[in-house]
């Protein structure tokens, strides 16, 4: 810190307790206090405090920590690093071109999401100056908001998500490009809402109700756009409105829409994909599908004895190609799990076979009997795998071994359906694609569990619902930009092309480079720094605070001051491009 005059034409000049910092590897100064209305003797004094001279009744009289307070310290670091990524982004000024309390409240419910998911009334408590956990509620002027506030800047943030979404499509999207698109589900607390509907839970939540929706990036995950839909709705019903989406909302006349086999289904290629020009396909066929292949002899088994990686034709797909796979160390392991449900499900088939022998109470009935086996065979899906044989008063069962072993032929064996032509894709990069799912599936783990908490879903109204699940896309949108800009720092891999080096063919499994390695082994980076977690990173960056002081003389100037980052922190704030002070 130090004191500066200022020359104002025709004022007198003013005098200001100013700070130097750096931002972005440039030194830059900051006014922390306006010193103008003090007396000259005791802005000398201060003068001579911060230079660390000492002179007997003088403010200098003190040491330094004797003539200033602390009044207050709030975590800041983790704020400044969300919120500048964010303003960097031009994520605000995407909301809405021009400043306003709405877009701020916005601004801060999807940094509050990385920061500290939790629900509106403790976000709100968050902002509240006498009960705020950081200084989010001050940077962004939403110190004195209160739930009401954030669920009215939830509702004037939906009727944007179409324009936002075009925007976000404009940056990441273009003529002829991979778009990926998943679905998952999330559940909700309440009965009200009339999206909750019950469905195939992916959180193993049964018996409660859920939301599905669906989440389009391009083909680095980079999210792009996210739609609600009710809860009890099937996967490809979902695709229709993705294919209108991309088309008509985003203006792409060409692109290649990745989705898995459960979600492209023949149907659906059939109906919502051809249909519409310009719209190829990349997705995977299912076991029934493969098993046709094999045993009408498109798909000769014989050509994995050399190879891992092959191409065939069929007349039930014109105008596409097959690229076959066989992965052995998935065949292994589905081996391995195959075997272990088998003999779990034989355990408790056992019982109930001995339930029906025993002398006292012995189970009877076929509907008893019944009901007890269809408990279990839905309990480890191996059903179709057993003969079974239910008497009135007797229950037999068998492995179907030839059933088995037709499966077993199949093990590690996948199939890619593509209608890109090999000019534009070759074999191994429409493998690639199809695997870059992985990263849709990434972004559903962040969202629902990992960081930003999408679930459980509280909101009553739909609308809400809906608002809500955007906020969170928005916030995994700067989530995504700042591991990607601070992965040399995080356990993340920074080194893709490293990593596909090592591996024998894109079959193989996926490795990590060499780098993200020694990182994994050593917990030290290339500089010998610790390495983080994005989560654990956040903390460590919250541990720089903006501390409220004030001089503790009849004055009682105040001031905010924030204390040094270290290295660690410093890195960090280079890399994410941003500044310390906001």
């Amino acid at each position: 810190m130090y004191v500066t005059v200022v020359p104002n034409r025709s004022s007198p000049p003013a005098i200001l307790l100013r700070e130097s910092y750096r931002d972005g590897g440039k030194v830059k100064n900051r006014t922390l206090a306006n010193l103008s209305h003090w007396p000259a003797e005791r802005i000398e004094g201060l003068r001579q405090l911060l230079r660390g001279e000492w002179r007997a009744g003088s403010l200098s009289g003190r040491r330094l920590e004797e003539s200033f307070e602390v009044v207050r310290s709030r975590p800041h670091g983790h704020v400044a690093a969300v919120v500048g990524t964010l303003r960097r982004l031009g994520l605000d000024t995407l909301l809405a071109s021009r400043r306003s309390r709405q877009r701020e409240l916005c601004v801060a419910l999807i940094a509050a999401r990385i920061l500290e998911p939790c629900s509106k009334l403790a976000t709100a408590r968050g902002f509240d100056p006498h009960t705020q956990l950081s200084t989010l509620g001050e940077v962004l002027g939403v110190e004195a908001a209160d739930e009401d506030d954030l669920y009215a800047a939830m509702d004037w943030l939906l009727p944007r998500q179409g324009r936002i979404e075009e925007q976000l499509a404009q940056r990441h999207l273009g003529e002829g490009t991979f778009v990926l698109y998943d679905v998952t589900s999330t559940y909700f607390e309440g009965r009200r809402c009339p999206l909750a509907r019950l469905g195939h839970s992916r959180d193993g939540k049964k018996g409660k109700l859920q939301i599905v929706f669906g989440l389009l990036t391009n083909a680095e995950g980079c999210p792009v756009a996210v739609e609600v839909f009710e809860g009890n709705t099937g996967d490809p019903r979902t695709v229709a409105s993705q294919v209108e989406k991309l088309r008509e909302r985003f203006g792409l006349k060409r692109l290649v829409l990745v989705g898995d086999r459960g979600m492209l289904t023949a149907a659906r290629i059939r109906e919502d994909l051809k249909p519409a020009e310009g719209i190829a396909w990349v997705t995977a066929l299912r076991s029934p599908a493969i098993r046709k292949l094999v045993e009408g002899g498109a798909l000769q088994l014989s050509l994995f004895d050399e190879r891992d990686l092959a191409e065939i034709v069929s007349p039930d797909y014109p105008g596409e190609r097959l690229i076959v796979c066989k992965n052995p160390l998935l065949a292994v392991e589905r081996a391995r799990k195959r075997a272990e449900l088998l003999q779990c499900t034989e355990r408790d088939l056992d019982k109930i076979a001995a339930a029906t022998r025993r002398r006292r109470k012995p189970l009877k009935g076929v509907e008893k009997i019944a009901l007890r086996v269809g408990k279990v065979l839905g309990r480890f899906k191996v059903g179709k795998h057993f003969r079974l044989e239910i008497q009135k008063t007797s229950f037999r069962f068998e492995r179907d071994e030839a059933r088995i072993a037709r499966e077993v032929a199949l093990d590690g064996i996948y199939v890619i359906r593509t209608s890109v032509p090999k000019e534009a894709l070759a074999s191994e990069e429409a493998v690639r694609t199809y695997k870059s799912l992985a990263l849709v599936e990434r972004a559903f783990r962040s969202l629902k569990s990992v960081d930003l908490h999408v679930r459980p879903i509280h909101h009553r109204l739909a609308d809400r619902v809906r608002s809500h699940v955007l906020l969170c896309m928005l916030a995994y949108y700067v989530e995504w930009h700042m591991r990607r800009a601070l992965a040399p720092m995080l356990f993340d891999d920074e080194d893709k092309a490293g990593a596909e080096s090592l591996r024998s063919s894109i079959v193989a499994p996926a490795r990590r480079s060499p780098s993200a390695a020694r990182k994994a082994s050593s917990k030290r980076t290339e500089e010998g720094a610790v390495v983080h977690s994005f989560q654990t990173l956040l903390k460590d960056l919250a541990t720089l605070v903006k501390n409220h002081n004030r001089t503790k003389d009849a004055s009682a100037l105040s001031f905010d001051k924030v204390t040094t980052p270290t290295p660690l922190q410093q890195r960090a704030f280079d890399l994410l491009g941003v500044s310390t002070w906001m």
